[in-house]
């Protein structure tokens, strides 16, 4: 088991090594050219810029089990289709019960910004959001490791 994350965007990157190390988890920060990452813990992968070109390299380095941090529901759906475990960065674990109603949902989303209509503005992450995501990604990935055993 190992830990991917689609690192570009990713608000929670301290939160997942912290745990990582904990646990004695592999962590795999996935990146492209436009953005800088250093970290002691993570190995880190540079991609080239390109559209989905981050999420393409992350999925062909999943292996059932592994565990994949993303806010992208296309990727998490792909995710899951390699038997693999997915959370957000809000501690929202993606599964076959939710992904089909986040993607058309995300489907709904995009149909209203070309027809003009605007979304709603994103609230500014807060301390509460980081907790409930180290606790559910925590849990994660305990519930993962035993079923490794």
């Amino acid at each position: 088991m190992k830990i991917l994350v689609d690192a570009d965007a990713c608000p929670v990157k301290k939160e997942i090594v912290s745990i990582a190390k904990k646990l004695d988890i592999k962590v795999i920060m996935y990146i492209d050219t436009s953005h800088t990452l250093d970290d002691s813990y993570s190995q880190v992968v540079i991609v080239g810029k390109g559209k989905d070109a981050v999420d393409i390299v992350l999925v062909n380095n999943i292996t059932e089990g592994d565990i994949v941090v993303t806010q992208d529901y296309g990727l998490a759906a792909v995710v899951l289709s390699k038997k693999a475990n997915a959370i957000n960065q809000n501690g929202r674990i993606y599964n076959g019960n939710n992904i089909d109603r986040l993607l058309f949902e995300r489907f709904l989303s995009q149909e209203n910004r070309r027809a003009g209509k605007r979304g709603g503005k994103h609230k500014k992450r807060t301390k509460e959001n980081n907790e409930r995501f180290k606790i559910a990604f925590r849990d994660l990935c305990l519930e993962v490791m035993n079923k490794e055993k």
